[in-house]
């Protein structure tokens, strides 16, 4: 990839769901539609019936206003909403309530920016602009979508508040386009807008272009590593086209999870096909600069800060804080557990190497788990006291994140308490030594050797020796041989 980096770009159509809502945009209806029967959640309005006119919700503009402004956007004087024309089975009315920024029309916020961080490197990547539109209803395929024989349509989802992000095509690579979803997700909820867990709550539409090619868009992708892959493919797929000298063409294209591949839906359409026009239905929307500095006021801490401060108040290195604010979730659980045991840097360490590694190798998020920072805490107290050794605590670790068990009880259960008895550490020490004479005779001559009959004590204890003390018996039993062959060694000269 890195070898065709440079003549990539990549834009985002990011659509993400304003989920801290009670109500859809524009009715009363639950915007809780998840896990509900098919086609229950909907009204009149949502559904598009005749007679029937939308109400804006109030709340969806202070929370869009609040988003805008944490990606560093300028919020328009006033809004206008405006009609998006298409007929499309999961679009009830025939057109979408939606903002637009040409013809007279105004979005909420326009010239925004983030920057990513990759490899060390920051970039910026620059927001088109902010807006407000409802969300169409879902549309079920009966296996892949270019091969089902029937698709059902459910408008529980119809008319739930969105925000979509649009950037301009500062991408240039996969790899970076995943790190912006990232930290625009993470954002968002530190804002507490939106709860990114939540299945279909941000969707993302990537244009994609190879220099000798035309833009290529891949639909409504659900996922930060499903977005990597599917541009890679696509970036595969365009070269070996322009490497054959055929055109790559305009169109639309969606991407299967399963088979992993783009396929074709339709050629893309213009601008004009779906005849914008103003909402008549809504009136303008004035936005106050009083209105912008109370909600600004209103902020809470967003993830640079947050970064800052785990650094200044805890002494985490820049690395650790940076890891630890990934995700909202992740930075609220290692802070709990420092109110509980104010010991950040042991945590931040078994947070991010253990813990984390686990999640990632059992493909695991954090809130999936059911661990806790009470369960957490409780097991480094244990190894501070000296209850159990860093290698039990290794041990069930596992077990504590899958089960939901405390370590005291996993402990008990496995008999894993930690061997500190001096006498009996004594006895297993010259049983070892008795059993291993040449390693005994390499530990006298080199002091590295010694780890292996530390190590045979461990195996006999199945790891519950406490190592500090079992590496204190092993090397003054050594030091008692070493100068009992030294005495010998004397006698026999005399």
């Amino acid at each position: 990839m890195e070898s065709i980096k440079d003549e990539v770009r990549i834009g985002l159509e990011v659509h993400t769901q304003i989920t801290s809502l009670k109500s859809k945009l524009f009715c009363k209806c639950p915007s809780d539609y998840r896990g509900k029967e098919p086609n229950t959640i909907v009204c009149p309005v949502c559904l598009g019936l005749p007679g029937a006119l939308p109400v804006l919700n109030e709340k969806a503009v202070r929370y869009a206003i609040m988003a805008a402004l944490a990606l560093n956007c300028r919020i328009s004087e006033k809004m206008v909403f405006f009609r998006k024309n298409y007929f499309y089975p999961d679009l009830p009315k025939n057109f979408q309530i939606t903002q637009y920024d040409k013809a007279g029309g105004v979005p909420l916020a326009v010239d925004g920016y983030l920057y990513i961080e990759n490899q060390g490197q920051s970039k910026k990547i620059r927001i088109i602009r902010v807006h407000l539109e409802e969300d169409p209803g879902r549309l079920v395929h009966i296996g892949p979508i270019d091969q089902s024989p029937y698709t059902l349509v459910d408008y529980n989802r119809s008319g739930i508040a969105l925000l979509e992000i649009v950037t301009a095509p500062d991408m240039s690579s996969p790899r970076e386009a995943r790190l912006f979803l990232q930290k625009l997700r993470n954002i968002l909820e530190h804002l507490g807008i939106f709860d990114g867990s939540l299945e279909g709550s941000m969707r993302c539409d990537a244009n994609i272009s190879l220099a000798g090619g035309m833009r290529v868009e891949i639909k409504n992708i659900t996922s930060f590593k499903e977005v990597e892959r599917a541009l890679n493919f696509e970036i595969i797929r365009q070269r070996g086209l322009i490497e054959k000298g055929i055109a790559v063409k305009r169109e639309t294209r969606h991407w299967d999870e399963i088979r992993r591949i783009t396929v074709s839906l339709r050629t893309k359409e213009e601008e004009q096909d779906y005849r914008y026009f103003p909402e008549p239905d809504l009136v303008p929307v004035v936005i106050s600069k009083e209105l912008i500095e109370e909600i600004r006021a209103e902020m809470p801490e967003l993830p640079d800060e947050r970064v800052k401060r785990f650094m200044s108040i805890y002494g985490l290195p820049k690395y650790d804080a940076e890891v630890l604010v990934g995700s909202k979730y992740l930075a609220d659980f290692f802070e709990e557990c420092v109110r509980l045991y104010n010991r950040p840097k042991e945590i931040s360490n078994w947070m991010m190497s253990d813990l984390l590694r686990y999640l990632y190798e059992n493909n695991l998020e954090l809130y999936e788990s059911r661990i806790t920072p009470q369960m957490l805490t409780e097991m480094i107290r244990l190894i501070d006291e000296g209850v159990i050794s860093g290698k039990i605590a290794k041990k069930i670790l596992p077990e504590m994140i899958i089960s939901g068990k405390n370590p005291k009880t996993i402990i008990e259960e496995k008999g894993l308490v930690k061997i500190s008895d001096e006498r009996l550490l004594n006895e297993l020490v010259d049983k070892v030594f008795m059993e291993n004479p040449k390693a005994v005779e390499d530990a006298l001559i080199d002091d590295k050797a010694v780890h292996y009959l530390i190590g045979q004590v461990m195996k006999l204890t199945r790891g519950k020796a406490d190592p500090e003390l079992t590496n204190k018996i092993v090397k003054e039993k050594l030091r008692k041989i070493r100068g009992e062959h030294e005495r010998l060694n004397v006698n026999i000269h005399l």
